[in-house]
C-alpha cells in the first residue's frame, strides 16, 4: 500500500471518483460506454485492485462497506492512508472496494435442515444471566453468617463453586463476552479475576495481621479474631455484574450507530470516546450504590477506593477482552495479583534476620493509610494502565465490527 503513482494515474476528484465507482459496479462488461474515472483508474496502475487483491477475503465477505472499512483500520489502514487513494476517509475508500467486488448473483439458499439453529431470545438469556453470580453471592455470605463450623466449611465450598460457575456462563455470553469470531485462546484472565477477588475478602485483613506479627491461626468469620474476613467487597462485585453488562450493551449499541452515522475514522473515534467515558462513569456510580448498600446490610465500613478501583479494573479488562484484545487486559490482571501477593510477602519476609528493610515500604502504607491502601493502590494503578488502551482501541471502528448481531 505505498501508493505511488496513485496522484498520477487518478485524473479526477473524489466527487466524480465516487460516482464513477458505483457506474463501474453496474457496467459490468458492457462496452462501448465513454470511459468513466474507474475505468480510466484501471489502466497500467489500479493501487484500489491490489489493495482488494491484497485483502480479497475480507472484501467477499463483508455484508456491507462498513465492515470492510473496520478491516482495513484493524491492517493499519489510516484516512491519511486512504488520501493517497483519493479518498477523503477509509470510509469512502471501502464503499469503492465494496462496489467493485463482483456480484454476479445470490448464493443458492441453504436447506432448512442445514441452517443452524436460531437463539430465539439472546437478549433475553444474557439478562438472566448476569444477576445469577451476584445472587449467589449474597446468598452464600448470608449463609456464612447464620452457620459456624463444619457447615460453615461445606457451605463455603458449595456457594463458591456456585459462584464460578455463575460467574463464568454470565461471562460467555451477551456483551461481557467475547464476540463471534473471536478466540479467547491462552489469554484467559479467570485465575487472576478469582485471586483479586479473593483478595478482596481476605487479603486485607491478612496483611493487617501480618504487620501486627501474625496470623495466628486461618481466616475468621467477619470481625472475629487475629484474621477477620471482609464480606462486603465480594457480593457488591458480584452483583455489580448486572449493571456492567448493562452498560457493555449500551455502548455496544451507541457506538454501532455511531458507525453508521460517522464519515471518517477519527469522527468516530471522537464520537465514541464521550461513550466509552460515559460507560465507566454509569457504572461506578451503580457500582458505588451497591458498595454502601451491601456495607450497610452487612454492617462493615463501606471500602470505596478499593472497591471501585477493582471494579474499574475488571471491567476495563472484559471490556478489552470482548471485542478482542484480550492480551493486556491478562498481563495486567496477572501484574495486579502479583502486586498484592508481593506486598503481603514482603511482610513476612522482613522477619528474617536482616531483611527487615523488606517490609518498610508496606510497612509505612499500613501505618499511614491502613491495610486497604494497598490493594487501592495496586488496582488503582492497574485500572489507569488499562484505562489507555481501552481509550485507544475501543474507539476503534474495528473493535466494533459486525462480527456478531448486536447484544
Amino acid at each position: 500500500m505505498s501508493g505511488r503513482g496513485v496522484g498520477e494515474e487518478l485524473a479526477v476528484g473524489e466527487g466524480s471518483g465516487r460516482q464513477g465507482v458505483h457506474a463501474g459496479a453496474h457496467a459490468g462488461g458492457s462496452g462501448g460506454a465513454d470511459p468513466s474515472p474507474v475505468a480510466s483508474r484501471r489502466g497500467a496502475v489500479d493501487p484500489v485492485k491490489a489493495l482488494m487483491r491484497r485483502h480479497r477475503d475480507l472484501c467477499e465477505s463483508a455484508v456491507d462497506p462498513l465492515e470492510i472499512a473496520a478491516g482495513l483500520e484493524a491492517h493499519g489502514v489510516t484516512d491519511r492512508t486512504a488520501a493517497r487513494f483519493r479518498h477523503r476517509d477509509v470510509f469512502s475508500l471501502a464503499e469503492e472496494m465494496y462496489a467493485r467486488v463482483p456480484r454476479d448473483a445470490d448464493p443458492p439458499a441453504r436447506p432448512a435442515s442445514d441452517r443452524p439453529p436460531v437463539s430465539p431470545a439472546p437478549r433475553r438469556t444474557w439478562a438472566l444471566l448476569t444477576p445469577l453470580p451476584g445472587v449467589l453471592g449474597a446468598a452464600t455470605v448470608t449463609g456464612l453468617r447464620l452457620t459456624h463450623g463444619g457447615t460453615r466449611l461445606l457451605l463455603v465450598a458449595a456457594g463458591t463453586l456456585a459462584v464460578v460457575l455463575a460467574l463464568r456462563a454470565a461471562l460467555r455470553r451477551g456483551p461481557l463476552g467475547p464476540r463471534a469470531g473471536i478466540r479467547a485462546g491462552a489469554h484467559r484472565s479467570g485465575t487472576w479475576t478469582c485471586w483479586l477477588l479473593a483478595y478482596a475478602a481476605l487479603g486485607d485483613g491478612l496483611l493487617r495481621a501480618a504487620v501486627a506479627g501474625g496470623p495466628d491461626g486461618l481466616p475468621a468469620g467477619p470481625g472475629d479474631g487475629t484474621w477477620p474476613v471482609a464480606l462486603a467487597p465480594v457480593p457488591t462485585l458480584l452483583l455489580s455484574c448486572a449493571p456492567a453488562a448493562w452498560c457493555a450493551h449500551l455502548l455496544s449499541v451507541r457506538a454501532r450507530h455511531k458507525l453508521d452515522t460517522s464519515h471518517g475514522l477519527e469522527e468516530f473515534a471522537a464520537s465514541v470516546r464521550p461513550l466509552l467515558l460515559g460507560t465507566f462513569a454509569l457504572y461506578l456510580a451503580a457500582l458505588a450504590a451497591l458498595t454502601a448498600l451491601c456495607a450497610a446490610a452487612l454492617g462493615e465500613p463501606a471500602g470505596y477506593a478499593t472497591t471501585l478501583t477493582l471494579g474499574t479494573l475488571l471491567l476495563a479488562a472484559r471490556l478489552l477482552h470482548a471485542h478482542g484484545f484480550p492480551h493486556v487486559p491478562a498481563a495486567v490482571l496477572a501484574g495486579a495479583a502479583a502486586a498484592e501477593a508481593l506486598a503481603v510477602a514482603t511482610v513476612f519476609a522482613g522477619r528474617l534476620p536482616g531483611c527487615g528493610f523488606l517490609a518498610v515500604p508496606v510497612d509505612t502504607l499500613v501505618s499511614a493509610r491502613g491495610a486497604a491502601a494497598v490493594a487501592a493502590l495496586v488496582c488503582g494503578t492497574a485500572a489507569l494502565a488499562l484505562l489507555v488502551p481501552a481509550a485507544r482501541t475501543l474507539t476503534r471502528a474495528s473493535a466494533h465490527a459486525r462480527t456478531a448481531p448486536p447484544c
